[in-house]
């Protein structure tokens, strides 16, 4: 389950991919395609979920992954490397960032 919080003990990864709306809509099928049928069956994934602007020229990957370590086995994995060149035709570039839950607010 998806949940936002600083004691959770998990690694967020937020990958932002710049894309023209024009190929906004396949990249969220690839995106989809990728995390329904290989990446949640990886090791020490625990949840994703994915993210639209309006303009449609950006996607935003929000996950979650028990260590750094799991994150990147499945990043370096051969289905992985094949996917990868696959969203790079779709988008002008995109960039994996881990951070810690710093802090969390609601109403």
């Amino acid at each position: 389950m998806l949940e936002i919080a600083p004691d959770r003990d998990v690694q967020t990864v937020i990958t932002t991919f710049e894309v023209t709306p024009g190929t906004c809509d396949d990249l969220l099928d690839e995106l989809r395609e990728a995390v329904a049928n290989h990446i949640r069956h990886q090791r020490g994934f625990v949840a994703a979920a994915l993210h639209v602007n309006d303009a449609r020229t950006r996607v935003a990957n929000y996950s979650q992954w028990r260590t750094r370590e799991d994150f990147m086995a499945m990043l370096r994995g051969p289905d992985m490397r094949a996917r990868h060149r696959r969203l790079h035709d779709l988008c002008r570039g995109f960039e994996p960032v881990m951070y810690e839950i710093a802090d969390t607010f609601s109403k």
